[in-house]
């Protein structure tokens, strides 16, 4: 007969999911006066922009060519917002990405600080309300994991500079273009010539600032540590949470469960004990497909009913509990609600090597 049918979705997105974390989609903002264009566009390629956006100006153009170069992969898609400025705002363009699905947004190449910090206010508002979205904006200390703050000046590629706002196309792409199973630490940017050069102790000190940064090594021009702009850290919120490679885990696994549910579990099952159990099958199931993908660390990822919510629910309730054994708890009835708990490991990359060499 097989399994459910539940325990099976969750099972082949836990499988596919290092397909899809393979390539990212970006969301772009664009201020063109181009009248015809004003509204969103959807290309997967490059090679796209001269047949769907032919009359683009020619710097928005360049901007999206620079997004399409990525890293190991190209983004997979680029969700573009065209707005003229004027009737349609950039308030305009954040009203249209609230109902879609992205990996990370960046605004115009000449953003301002007043719209970059206004963008920003809007990612964390965003995934407050569990819509996982982020952002690449330009010296933004943004203090939050959804932000990388890009803040590298200077940039050149050949005779070309770039500010890092006219840079930031790039670097979105670059962390599109970068799969889970790595972190875009060290990703090389071979079209760079030459940026602001920095000490060995102001890159660290910019990586601990949250900024994501580029530098010259004497070869080449490479991405700094890839983190993201959070450095207020919590008990919640610890250091895993300045990663961006940690982070889009994260941001995956909650929107991969959350619409799993959502479309192949709530309203669809009775409350019942058995049911509570299946859910918690499926999503095992789902963690340990990322276990096979080299995501989560082999073995360690554990989903069950959380005991202390079910109790102090029952309790709320009128239910005594004092008389109730564990099982009993498990067993009862929670109304409408399931509650669960779970562990996990993100694996990390490698990015800090120490050698002792005996002579």
């Amino acid at each position: 007969m097989g399994m459910p049918n539940i325990s099976i979705v969750f099972k082949q997105l836990g499988i596919t999911a290092v397909q899809r974390s393979e390539k990212g989609v970006l969301a772009m903002i664009l201020v063109d006066a181009a009248g015809a264009l004003q509204g969103g566009h959807v290309l997967t390629s490059a090679a796209e922009i001269a047949t769907k956006l032919s009359t683009l100006g020619v710097d928005n153009k360049e901007t999206l060519s620079r997004a399409f170069t990525g890293y190991i992969y190209p983004p997979r898609k680029i969700i573009v917002y065209i707005i003229d400025g004027e009737e349609t705002t950039l308030e305009t363009a954040l009203n249209y990405f609230a109902t879609q699905q992205f990996d990370y947004l960046v605004g115009p190449p000449d953003i301002d600080s007043t719209d970059a910090a206004a963008i920003a206010l809007w990612i964390k508002s965003e995934r407050l309300n569990d819509h996982m979205a982020k952002a690449v904006l330009p010296s933004v200390a943004a203090d939050h994991e959804g932000i990388v703050n890009f803040a590298t000046d200077a940039i050149m590629a050949g005779e070309t500079e770039y500010t890092a706002s006219e840079f930031c196309s790039r670097i979105a792409g670059l962390i599109a273009g970068t799969p889970m199973t790595i972190s875009a630490t060290y990703a090389p940017l071979p079209e760079v010539t030459d940026c602001t050069r920095l000490t060995k102790a102001d890159m660290d000190d910019a990586v601990d600032a949250g900024k994501f940064i580029i530098w010259h090594d004497g070869k080449q021009v490479l991405t700094g540590r890839a983190v993201n702009s959070l450095v207020t850290t919590s008990q919640e919120k610890g250091s895993k949470f300045q990663k961006i490679k940690i982070v889009e885990i994260m941001d995956m696994i909650k929107n991969d469960i959350g619409t799993t549910a959502r479309q192949s579990y709530i309203g669809k099952y009775a409350n019942s004990y058995d049911n509570k159990c299946l859910l918690i099958t499926a999503i095992k199931g789902y963690l340990e497909g990322l276990e096979l993908g080299g995501l989560l660390a082999r073995g360690a990822s554990t989903v069950a009913i959380n005991m202390a919510k079910q109790e102090a629910y029952l309790k709320d309730q009128g239910k005594d509990t004092s008389t109730m054994t564990e099982q009993e708890i498990k067993e009862a009835d929670t109304d409408s609600i399931v509650f669960l708990e779970a562990s996990i490991r993100i694996l990390d990359a490698i990015e800090d090597i120490t050698l002792d060499f005996t002579i």
